[in-house]
């Protein structure tokens, strides 16, 4: 971990001054660590269940939908088993029940292979898995950063890093998606640990 920090830093440095000093004040406490492809359904159920919710009553309802399952093994044949009410008495909205659920299909179709993610570019992954009902780009964009630990993702529509930037830059505004694009280019390859730094900062209480 010190290594890639000293080579992220660096490369802050030469490319990006206000964004190294932030890197230097706050370095994320939060590691990349990639899963095994075993757990991405897993993960990918927990994105969905998550999305547009506050992160206590996200882990509530995900807690809920891991009782449904026998030692918590959340596989896509045992989803295809719980009928669509259950999901709902459990809290998840009617669509994310039916995200939850096409996704199991896609996999038990062979339609989605995580076993092929490994070796295709972050674009392809995207591609493949916003071809699943309830999975937009930020969703995948999320997943190759925290599930796959890819180094170069940045997620230009996310609320939170739209925020940091115009902090850290003292922009009168909120800055464009043009604008985020431009300066998150001096990043890469290492757009992710922007990400996480940039998240970072926003932690004001300590």
């Amino acid at each position: 971990m010190r290594k890639i920090k000293q080579q992220v830093l660096k490369h802050f440095q030469k490319r990006d001054k206000v964004l190294f000093l932030v890197a230097k004040d706050r370095w994320p406490r939060k590691k990349l660590e990639a899963d095994k492809p075993e757990n991405y359904f897993r993960r990918l159920c927990r994105e969905i269940i998550g999305q547009q919710l506050a992160g206590h009553v996200a882990r509530v309802i995900f807690s809920r939908f891991e009782g449904l399952f026998s030692n918590k093994e959340i596989t896509p044949d045992k989803v295809l088993k719980i009928s669509h009410e259950i999901m709902r008495k459990i809290g998840l909205s009617n669509a994310k029940a039916k995200y939850v659920r096409n996704l199991a299909e896609m996999i038990v179709n062979k339609e989605l292979n995580f076993e092929d993610l490994k070796d295709f570019t972050d674009e392809q992954i995207i591609t493949e898995l916003t071809k699943v009902s309830g999975i937009g780009p930020w969703t995948a964009e999320m997943f190759l950063m925290f599930t796959m630990a890819r180094e170069d993702v940045f997620s230009s529509g996310d609320l939170g890093l739209r925020k940091a930037i115009k902090n850290i830059y003292d922009l009168e505004e909120m800055p464009t998606i043009e604008l985020i694009e431009r300066i998150s280019s001096k990043w890469r390859p290492y757009r992710t640990y922007a990400s996480l730094v940039l998240w970072e900062s926003l932690n004001v209480s300590d």
